[in-house]
This record gives structure tokens, sequence and C-alpha cells, in this order.
């Protein structure tokens, strides 16, 4: 069965398409109007190798932050579909991730309970007009919506622009991993409970 999903989100703020299939080869199609973003989501896609399609337009004559988060929500929304009940995957991954002189680590789980922890610091608040707080609004709307736990921690760096982008492609690279189906798992849910439901 093919692990693919759409969703729509239109809200005052904000109107989203996202396309998503989880057995990808990391195509992707992104314009939020967000350039930074927009490099990110595509890290996001070709390191997780899932196929996504994000088209975002938002009050950007407010700020970034609307579109940021409601992206991260409707792309959660739609990993969450997409991977239905959670049957026969790895669930659990982890991934190191080094650029230059920064790295960052990410472990998820596939868990069916959201939750977020970050510990990662910028050195500047700005990466070109983008502000550095939205990385973690946007992982922190991702692992909501998508109900996983994520953590994510910077062990060290000194240029924001390769902070950000370690934690988007390490992110990325766990989630490929977690969201693989586990041969030797079969068809069964990787849970003693029975259930990875929401």
């Amino acid at each position: 069965m093919a692990r693919t999903a759409n969703v729509k989100r239109k809200t005052n703020e904000t109107d989203i398409s996202v396309d998503v299939e989880i057995d990808g080869s990391g195509r992707f199609e992104i314009e939020t109007g967000v350039g930074f973003f927009d490099h990110m989501l595509e890290q996001l896609s070709k390191h997780s190798l899932i196929d996504m399609n994000v088209m975002a337009k938002g009050d950007l004559h407010i700020d970034d932050h609307h579109t940021v988060e409601d992206c991260g929500i409707a792309l959660g929304q739609a990993l969450n579909t997409a991977l239905a009940d959670r049957r026969g995957i790895r669930r659990y991954a982890s991934f190191d991730l080094p650029m230059d002189e920064a790295m960052t680590s990410a472990a998820i789980d596939v868990s069916g309970r959201p939750f977020l922890v970050w510990d990662v610091d910028f050195p500047r608040e700005k990466i070109g007009t983008f502000d550095t707080e939205l990385v973690r609004e946007f992982f922190n709307a991702l692992a909501q919506a998508a109900r996983i736990t994520l953590h994510v921690k910077t062990h060290y760096g000194a240029n924001a622009h390769h902070i950000a982008e370690t934690c988007f492609k390490a992110v990325a690279r766990a989630l490929r991993l977690a969201c693989e189906m586990d041969p030797r798992m079969g068809d069964a849910i990787p849970s003693t409970k029975g259930t990875l439901s929401n």
C-alpha cells in the first residue's frame, strides 16, 4: 500500500497544500515565499527520501512565523496520515550529522506520542532575514502534528546557517530510518501495546 497523503490547511493567516510520499526518492517542489525555509525543506526531503510538495501562501507582510509554523503543522499531518497505524516500521532511529564546524544529533520515536526536546543554540538571531527561533517552531509543529517524539541537540557550531542545516538534515536522516519498513517486523506493529495509533 502506498504511504502517501495530501493535506490542505487554510486559515486567515496561511493557505497551504502538502503532498508526501514516504517511500519516495527525495523529489521536492517547495514554494513558501520564505527563501531560507524553502532551502531547509528541500534538505528535509532530499535526505529523508520522502517526496514532498509544499505550496504555501502566508501573511509574510507581518513576518514568517505563521507560514513556517503552519507548514510544520501541515507537513506533520501529512506524515501522520501517510504512516497510518505505523505497522511494520522500524519506529526508532537516531543520526549524527556533521557539517563543517557544526554537528547535530537527532533521535526519533514514531510513537504516536508527540514531544519535542530541543537543545540548540544559535550564535545570532537572523540568517539573512530569517529568524533562527523559527527553526524550533517548525520542528515543534512537525512533532506535534506528526505525533512523533523528537529530540534534537546541536553539540557545537559557530555558523548559524550550518547549525540550522544540520538540524534539518539530521532530522531527515533519522526520519528516513525510523519510517523504513523493517523486514523482520513483517506486518506487526512495533509496540508491546499492540498499537501506535493516535
